[in-house]
């Protein structure tokens, strides 16, 4: 067997990955901006106060556009995408992919089943910190772009109307059970990440496994972050509602501040995987297709261990990164099953150790 890399490192980021990068973080950070100019009828209904906000978001979003692009210009991650999409569009198996998909999005989103195998803490963790952000990012970004906005009636203050992109939606009195609801929506969302930043903590304080591999600015970064973020924005309530507006202007500061340094780190640490996260819903249904498809049989025995699919799309990756792995006599390392893998290197080290004298040497020893 053979394995050689020849010509430039794939790994190397090229000047053309960088380029095609650059164009899909504009491009991204120009649909923002075009949706907050349209959804806002050309500033009409924005927020002055909050445009360190928008614009936090419009760095986010090109740091999104851009770590994707990279993300998806790496081998194996362009060729799995793209026959993700192949397979999960292929007329014949349309209709049950939707309707597959359906089910992923509730499994998997929905209720977060995906990480409660590991731990059922883990699980109440996730759950609680995901289901909070996304109800704060159904609020922030659409009051912050001014797409959503509310107003008090014109002929009485105690009604509030809602509109949204320009258009009224509904109306609530001030006394109606729908009106606390509405206001401390925000305020939900942070007691919910604050109860799946409890559950986080206490697992990791007591799991000696994450212990040992757990990092600052990739485990506990993220979670303090989340913390500050929630926190300051209850400081807030309870400045306007206990305190009599007591340090209001430092807390609203210092809330945006957590805000806007959560939103300028988004794209480069943990949370990317938010948006990574969609994309792998598409190896169910790369699986599904190796599984019904034909099975390669391995080389050396005969017997099935694996789909075709996968095993000849691992072939191109191999080759796109300039991996050989062609065997002496014809044929392709990955047509060899594990078991006669394992096999293969117990003879070829037990050959190796031969050759090197290590039998003469255990013969004089036991002599």
């Amino acid at each position: 067997m053979s394995r050689v890399t020849e010509g430039r490192n794939p790994a190397v980021v090229s000047g053309s990955h960088v380029a095609h990068a650059l164009f899909w973080g504009l491009l991204a950070s120009a649909l923002v901006i075009a949706g907050i100019v349209v959804g806002s009828r050309g500033f009409r209904d924005f927020d002055p106060a909050l445009v360190s906000y928008a614009g936090a978001t419009v760095f986010s979003a090109f740091g999104l556009g851009y770590r994707y692009a990279m993300w998806l210009r790496r081998p194996p991650t362009r060729l799995y995408w793209r026959r993700g999409w192949e397979i999960f569009l292929a007329p014949r198996r349309l209709p049950r992919h939707l309707f597959e998909l359906g089910r992923l999005f509730v499994d998997s989103v929905v209720a977060q089943r995906f990480i409660e195998h590991r731990s059922r803490t883990r699980w109440i963790a996730h759950w609680f910190i995901a289901w909070g952000c996304l109800l704060a990012a159904a609020v922030t970004f659409p009051l912050s772009f001014g797409w959503v906005r509310f107003e008090s009636a014109a002929d009485s203050q105690a009604v509030y109307r809602a509109f949204v992109f320009g258009v009224h939606v509904f109306t609530f009195p001030l006394d109606s059970w729908l009106a606390p609801l509405v206001f401390n929506v925000l305020d939900i969302a942070a007691v919910m990440v604050l109860t799946g930043l409890f559950f986080a903590f206490y697992r990791r304080g007591r799991d000696r496994g994450a212990l040992a591999v757990q990092q600052f600015a990739s485990d506990m970064l993220p979670l303090a972050l989340l913390f500050a973020v929630s926190i300051t924005g209850l400081f807030l309530t309870a400045s306007t509602h206990l305190l009599r507006g007591l340090q209001y202007g430092f807390l609203s500061q210092l809330h945006a501040v957590t805000v806007i340094f959560t939103l300028l780190y988004l794209p480069f640490g943990k949370f990317f995987h938010i948006f990574q996260r969609p994309a792998q819903m598409g190896v169910a249904f790369y699986r599904r297709a190796g599984a019904e498809g034909e099975q390669a049989a391995c080389i050396r025995c005969g017997e099935p261990f694996g789909s075709r699919l996968h095993v000849d799309d691992l072939k191109r990756v191999e080759t796109a990164l300039g991996i050989r792995y062609e065997l002496a006599g014809g044929g392709h390392y990955q047509d060899v099953c594990p078991g006669c893998r394992r096999r293969t290197l117990a003879l070829a080290q037990d050959t190796a150790w031969r050759d090197a004298g290590g039998h003469n040497a255990e013969t004089r020893r036991d002599g």
